[in-house]
Formats: structure tokens, sequence, C-alpha cells
């Protein structure tokens, strides 16, 4: 029988043992090493004072069959929990006030979010010819070269905060919004490709598409899910100290309370941060080490908000907003989760999660818990003109929060792919190099759980 160690339970590492054991059946022994004491990694719920919070992601898209197939294998379908209509009005705050980002075309004509001089540059989009090599750039750049100051100012830089907490002027198109680089490279231009692909009836959207959807717990059901269905045992509170290659297998020695253990396995994946995954590989090979080490992290915090609903002062009805950079903010954003999700509040109560720090203003989120709460309530407070204070205050810091794909990420993580290659049982994967979403995650772990299973 052969044994796999996968080090890192954050939803990566789960999947991926999940999917060697379905591939495998009982050819196969699986052992999961996580360092903290709760599976999960940032996919953590919280639930204080009658809440439901999430500390990071809030769930998934359904628009890419990879976490519904998932759901499916785990037969939690009865704990699926789709977000409310509410979650498809989503608004910018952009001169002093929350405007409401336009669902369409016709809508976006008659929109306050962008001057008649910014409507009018991104629909010359369509006339703009396309970038003649293949080479990366940052967002910020693509965005200017293709829609124009405005549309990077108002709609893209704060799309890029609410999803990789990230800077526009560093993060890479072809890493971080590869849908939106493939528009420009296949059909000559992003106008041009969403009308070619509606002619050919496919799903027209370079942006973020479809339901959002979740768990009636929280992501949590998803992570207890995994951790019920693997076979394996799984070691928490069990922190891998050393990785090395010995005839042909792997040793782990991993500290758990006070004792140091070894074990050998047959091999091994690394569903770990790259900084740690880095930290681990460079005995053996510091190249590849320190190409782990040059992937970025963005810090960022979530403030998570309770509040009476009566008299709030808002009707939150929406999704929440973001906020530009142009608009000089502490916060990055808010979501309105009890509008999305309602169970997430008791009855007549609201939760509001804001995030604060990310690449634009790292020192925030690194800040002391009551500084982050005190910046993230006095923000909402002036944006949203909350006339109440919180019942219910939770602050998650996240140091080394998500991955951040600066330009060049694309070669760079193919290099550290290849690199790893050349140590025969050794697999990487995580949310640090193709992918942040938990779609992405997922569909990941079932390509390197194949890659592990076939070879």
């Amino acid at each position: 029988m052969e044994k796999v160690a996968v080090v890192g339970a954050g939803v990566s590492g789960l999947s991926t043992a999940f999917y060697i054991e379905k591939l495998r059946k009982d050819d196969v022994s699986v052992t999961v090493f996580e360092k903290e004491n709760l599976p999960g990694g940032k996919m953590l719920t919280v639930l204080k004072s009658g809440f439901i919070i999430e500390t990071g992601p809030n769930g998934f898209l359904d628009n890419k069959p990879y976490t519904l197939d998932l759901v499916k294998d785990l037969k939690i379908e009865d704990k699926v929990y789709k977000s409310s209509d509410k979650a498809r009005k989503r608004f910018v705050f952009v001169n002093g006030k929350l405007v409401r980002l336009p669902e369409n075309p016709i809508a976006f004509l008659s929109s306050y979010v962008m001057s008649l001089k910014g409507k009018l540059r991104l629909a010359a989009e369509y006339f703009i010819p396309p970038k003649k090599d293949d080479s990366d750039e940052s967002l910020s750049a693509f965005v200017k070269r293709r829609i124009g100051e405005e549309s990077l100012e108002k709609l893209i830089d704060p799309m890029a905060a609410g999803i990789f907490a990230g800077d526009p002027d560093k993060l890479s198109i072809k890493a971080a919004f590869p849908a939106v680089w493939h528009l420009e490279k296949k059909y000559g231009g992003l106008i041009k490709g969403l009308l070619a692909m509606k002619k050919e009836k496919k799903d027209a959207t370079a942006g973020p598409g479809g339901v959002l959807t979740s768990f009636k717990g929280g992501v949590k059901d998803l992570i207890d899910a995994l951790v019920s269905n693997i076979k394996g045992e799984i070691y928490l509170g069990a922190n891998v100290k050393k990785l090395l290659p010995e005839n042909g297998k792997w040793k782990i020695v991993y500290e758990k309370g006070d004792e140091i253990f070894e074990e050998t396995f047959d091999k091994v994946v690394l569903s770990t941060p790259s900084y740690i995954t880095a930290a681990l590989v460079k005995k053996f090979d510091k190249k590849l080490a320190e190409k782990l080490y040059e992937i970025e992290y963005s810090p960022i915090a979530v403030v998570a908000f309770g509040f009476i609903k009566r008299g709030l002062g808002h009707d939150l009805d929406g999704f929440g907003f973001l906020v530009p950079r142009s608009e000089g903010r502490k916060i990055l954003g808010a979501l309105w989760d009890s509008s999305v999700f309602p169970n997430r509040a008791p009855e007549g109560k609201a939760l509001i999660r804001a995030m604060v720090g990310g690449a634009r203003q790292p020192h925030l989120a690194l800040a002391g818990e009551d500084e982050i709460a005190r910046i993230a309530y006095k923000d909402i407070k002036r944006i949203m003109k909350i006339r109440h204070k919180p019942i219910m205050t939770a602050v998650f810091k996240h140091p080394k929060g998500i991955p951040h794909y600066t330009v060049g990420h694309v070669e760079k993580v193919n290099e550290i792919f290849k690199l790893a290659s050349n140590h025969s049982g050794l697999f990487l994967n995580s949310n640090a190099y193709r992918g942040v979403g938990v779609n992405d995650c997922v569909y990941n772990s079932l390509k390197t759980a194949e890659m592990v299973t076939s070879e």
C-alpha cells in the first residue's frame, strides 16, 4: 500500500487528500498534517453572540462546477445555501457616496459611477488594437490601455482590492484575471470578445459571474464534511519541521505537543503557503526555495460587526460595497453578510464585515485588534451613515492573507513546478500558484490528486 502525506489541512490539502482516496480506493494510505489545532486554514467559521462569521471567504460562485461536484461527492447537497437576490446589487463608493454598479450596458449608460467622458472612453475599447505579443503586464497597464484611466480608478481598482486585496499596479493581468487576458488574445478586445461569446452562446462574463453560494452553517460545513470523509489520519497541532528525501522516499519530521516524531512516505503533497513550502524544501533544493519565496502575500484583516437592525441608518439592500483608493478611505470595502445570507445574523440583527489593509495599506492590517476595529467602524459609519454602535465586534488578522500574483507570476509558477518535478514523489498545491478562489483550489486539488495517483 502506497503511503502519501499531505501537509496542510486548508481546503486545498483536505480536498487533495479526499480525491487521492477516492481515485485510489483501498490502495493508498493518506496522512494529513496540520500545524494549527483546527482544520480549514483561512476558511474558518466562528459563532459569536448568535452570528455566523466567516474569517475569510464566505463561499464560491456556481458558474464553475468544481465545488458543486465536490459537494455531491461529499453528499452535503442539503447544506448548500445560495445567496439572496440582494447579492446581485453591488455598490462602489465614489465621489463620497455609495453608487450601485450597473448590471448591464443599458444600466451603465445611466449610471453615475463614471463620467460621460469615462463611458465614451470605455466604449471606444472596441476600436483599440490588441497587444501584439504575449508578454505579461500589470492590471493597471492593461486597463489603461484598453478601457481608460477612469475605468481603472472607479471599477477595476476596487475589484482588485476586493478579490486579491491587491495593488493593480503590481497585479499580473495574465495570472490574476486570465479570462480577461484571453478575451484580448483570442478576440482582439474585450467588447469584441464578449459579443463573440454571446453569439457562441457561451457565458459572456470576463469577471466574477454566477450565484454566490455557501453553506447553512458557513464554510465550516465544507471543511467538516471533508474531514469526516477522509479515511486516513489527520494530525492536528502537528508542525512539520523537516522534509527530507531518503532512499527514494520522503522522511517527515514533525512536532506534536512536546514530542518529535518521524515518518516515511512514498509521496508528499505540500498544500502550504509558498513561504512555508520554501522553508521545507530549501534543505534539498535552494533554487526551488528561492523561487517560492518570491511569491508575495497581502496582509488583510477582517472585522465583523453585529448591529441592531432597526434604526441602523442603512437598509443594507445589497451585497456590499468596495472603495477605490482615490477616495482615501482606510477600508477596502464591506460585505453586508446578513443580507446576502440571511441566517448569518439573529432575527432583528445585521452582520457587516469590513476589510482592512491589503497591498494598498498593509500596515493597517498589522495594527492591534482594537485599532483595526476602530478604523473599520469609523469608515463604515461615515460611508453608510450608521447611527448605532455595534453590539458585537470580532477581528480576524491574516498577516500573510492572500497571495499577490504580481507581474511575471505565470512564468514564475511554471518554473516552480518544473523545478519541483525534478523530485520524484513531491507535489505542490495551494492558492499561491494558480487561483485564489475556492473553485480554483478544488479544481487544482483534483488535478494534483490525479497526478499523485497516476505516477
